[in-house]
């Protein structure tokens, strides 16, 4: 186990440093320091050497990828990529385009998301599993088929329907929670409960047809016949066997989402003003502001990673054929 954790822990390394390649390389050929210089300063009546003095406080005064006056490491070293994606690796974030330190204000904004992202993502997926049982246990039944329909009527709404809806409904018209906003402590329960409820609304469709398929494909395996063959009852055979088999691609669904566990959801905090990352990243696209870009970009994709690490030591666990080598 240690040696399979240890090995993909390396293998993310290459992938880590294309993904930073790669976001470093798309985000400078739209705009190059100048350009970036002048969209801080202002675009009318900015002198040379305000922009000069800009790119020198952050450290764009050099070259992008190689610096072909230095010498020997330098020429590598000695560059914009080398010194803001090297210090990424140990986590290292420096400061934004702005001069804010960008560790600190992770820090701060990590919160606002997990109040957000915590409660969708356990309440959502014990509704949602609990939906896609529900159907699947009344297959072929009216209840499967209007089941399905709505799901399909859910899922082909936009999202942004759900949110506009629910902030004049429930924000607006009954007055039962502001419609943005946010507060700390237990004051945060009012600001959260509307983003939470307006996203386990909008997941409802595509999660639950998701489940149900899961779910049926199971039911359909040799293991179930021979459950219902001994007598079973049809409820014990769809929670004691047809759920714990179906985990494996529950887990694997699951890690998609962990990155937006910390990161966030950008839409959501943008339209209810929640002061988390995923409106810190959208803010600072919004500002061309490209070192706050590539940190948050980085640590998703490491999240990602061990998301992905996780959910394979997770299938030790729910399956004991499965063994890490």
């Amino acid at each position: 186990m240690i040696s399979y954790i240890l090995r993909r822990a390396m293998y993310a390394i290459p992938i880590l440093i294309g993904v930073n390649i790669i976001t470093f390389v798309l985000f400078f050929v739209v705009n190059t320091p100048d350009d970036m210089a002048r969209m801080h300063l202002g675009m009318k009546r900015v002198s040379e050497a305000a922009i000069v003095k800009w790119k020198d406080e952050r450290g764009y005064n050099k070259p992008v990828l190689f610096n072909h006056s230095a010498n020997g490491a330098k020429k590598i070293t000695e560059t914009i990529f080398f010194q803001n994606s090297v210090k990424l690796f140990i986590f290292d974030f420096g400061r934004s385009d702005s001069g804010r330190d960008i560790g600190y204000d992770i820090s701060q904004r990590m919160w606002p998301s997990l109040a957000i992202t915590i409660p969708s993502l356990i309440v959502g997926l014990l509704s949602y599993i609990s939906f896609g049982l529900i159907l699947a246990f009344f297959r072929g039944t009216y209840v499967d088929i209007s089941g399905v329909i709505l799901c399909v009527i859910m899922m082909s709404i936009s999202g942004l329907f759900y949110i506009i809806g629910g902030q004049y409904l429930i924000g607006k018209f009954l007055h039962l929670v502001p419609i943005s906003g946010y507060d700390t402590g237990l004051n945060a329960v009012k600001f959260v409960f509307l983003p939470v409820l307006v996203g386990l609304i909008g997941g409802i469709g595509a999660s639950t047809r998701w489940y149900r398929t899961i779910f049926l494909e199971e039911m359909n395996k040799d293991y179930v016949r021979t459950a219902r063959a001994k007598g079973l009852s049809e409820l014990r055979i769809l929670y004691r066997h047809v759920l714990t088999n179906g985990l494996i691609p529950i887990l694997t669904g699951v890690v998609v989402i962990l990155p937006s566990l910390f990161i966030g959801s950008l839409i959501v905090e943008s339209f209810f003003a929640i002061p988390g990352l995923g409106s810190y990243t959208i803010d600072a696209i919004n500002r061309q502001d490209f070192a706050i870009v590539r940190s948050m970009v980085f640590l998703g994709s490491v999240l990602y990673i061990i998301g992905l690490i996780l959910t394979d030591i997770s299938y030790t666990l729910v399956d004991p054929r499965v063994r890490l080598n």
